[in-house]
């Protein structure tokens, strides 16, 4: 039985992804979309990076439907038969900090840059001026 799941899984998600990988030369309301993820301190490409695409409804809420891309050598990646409209984009990638936004999709062909930043220090309220912690003063009545 166990054998049987991982076909009906495939076959499933392939179900759900045809609407985003249909592509009609003739039919104007798709875009083919190229993503470029770059190191926002240089410049340089980040490989292997994470990009999770989802088309957003009207209503503004995230279709369940959506596709992961794996940048290559270069931070390239793209995908072809993107629908016109609101596509929200996640970019994952280890030692970065996680990149989310929408993007408006309205051209046959459109380029999406995306740097990435580095993880920044964390700071707490408990934390003294020579780097040691104690809890806030009581407050007193």
């Amino acid at each position: 039985m166990r054998l049987l799941r991982l076909p009906v899984i495939v076959i499933a998600g392939i179900a759900l992804l045809l609407p985003l990988c249909a592509s009609d030369k003739k039919d104007e309301s798709v875009s083919s979309v190229n993503f470029l993820v770059l190191k926002d301190d240089n410049g340089k490409p980040i490989r292997n990076a994470a990009v999770v695409l989802h088309p957003v409804g009207k209503n503004g809420k995230q279709i369940k439907a959506g596709f992961e891309l794996k940048t290559d050598l270069e931070g390239k990646t793209h995908f072809d038969g993107v629908p016109y409209g609101t596509l929200r984009i996640q970019v994952i990638a280890p030692g970065f900090q996680t990149f989310g936004d929408d993007f408006s999709i309205g051209q046959p062909t459109q380029q999406v840059t995306i740097r990435l930043k580095r993880p920044q220090g964390q700071y707490s309220i408990y934390d003294k001026h020579d780097g040691s912690s104690s809890p806030p003063p009581a407050p007193q009545p």
